[in-house]
């Protein structure tokens, strides 16, 4: 349905969700299933948007746009939401952890887990406290699939698919 590599900004951004909601709308999907899809590809994209960070020299980084690459396929089964990005070396232990502790949650877990974020103000200086990562395994009902790739001595790719069954 959608494939997109390079750099993101705000107008990209909302192009890409115009493109898919367009393309969901004509879909088979039921209207449940259509939301779903769009709601993690918002999280995931602002994910994407405020969370790539890459370690370079400090000229280089200041001019940096925040990149990555985004794919929704359909098929039988039903959709994938694939994200990738790069972070810092430092991150991937943090985020690796929310990741493993977020997906040993239930729904009602889930649930509680954010609204504890929420309501405790437990904030990074990016954003939400793993409130989007909780979102989206909320929504799709599913456990996160996610991956590491060493790419130098001080960045990783960081790579997540999120289904999303019909």
């Amino acid at each position: 349905m959608l494939l997109f590599k390079g750099e993101l900004t705000e107008d990209l951004i909302n192009s890409i969700l115009h493109a898919i909601e367009l393309k969901l709308t004509d879909s088979d999907a039921n209207l449940k299933i259509r939301k779903k899809v769009f709601n993690i590809l918002v999280e995931c994209l602002q994910n994407l948007y405020h969370h790539t960070e890459m370690n370079s020299d400090q000229e280089q980084q200041s001019k940096e746009v925040p990149s990555g690459m985004v794919i929704v396929a359909n098929d039988d089964d039903g959709y994938s939401i694939m994200t990738g990005n790069f972070i810092t070396n430092d991150s991937v232990s943090s985020l690796k952890t929310k990741l493993e502790y977020i997906n040993k949650l239930d729904r009602e877990d889930l649930k509680k887990m954010y609204q504890n974020v929420l309501n405790n103000g437990e904030m990074t200086l990016k954003g939400g406290g793993s409130l989007g990562l909780i979102e989206i395994a909320r929504k799709s009902g599913k456990k996160l699939e996610y991956g590491f790739a060493p790419i130098d001595n001080m960045n990783n790719f960081f790579s997540l698919n999120v289904k999303v069954n019909h």
